[in-house]
């Protein structure tokens, strides 16, 4: 059984930085595509970054490319999404994902509960 668990999220100014964790299991690291997501109130689920398996590469989408990294530890199957240069936009719950593709979220089985982000003066 797959089981996703994040941490990190927490309350930060405008231009700090977070550092996000997803720990894996019930599979080989390395063997799934992961994604992480973020919904606000009132909005749909968005996909921020994901590593894809097919040649270790890491995609972002334009709101957070050169703010946010995606970066994977096969050694612990965590995945970890460092987030710098936070804008009050970035706010919402964070979603790590597994076993799907890019960013579209309806691609993926695999979700955990979800670690808050707020981004405030």
């Amino acid at each position: 059984q797959v089981t996703l668990v994040e941490s990190g999220g927490g309350s930060v100014p405008p231009g700090g930085s977070l550092t996000l964790s997803c720990a894996a299991s019930g599979f080989t690291a390395g063997t799934l595509n992961m994604g992480w997501f973020r919904q606000s109130p009132g909005k749909e689920r968005e996909g921020v970054a994901w590593i894809y398996t097919g040649d270790n590469g890491s995609y972002y989408a334009n709101s957070v490319r050169g703010r946010f990294t995606i970066s994977q530890d096969n050694g612990k199957n965590t995945v970890i999404l460092q987030m710098n240069m936070l804008k009050p936009e970035d706010t919402g719950m964070y979603y790590c994902a597994a076993g799907g593709f890019g960013l579209v979220s309806a691609t993926y089985n695999h979700w955990g509960q979800g670690t808050q982000v707020t981004v405030s003066a």
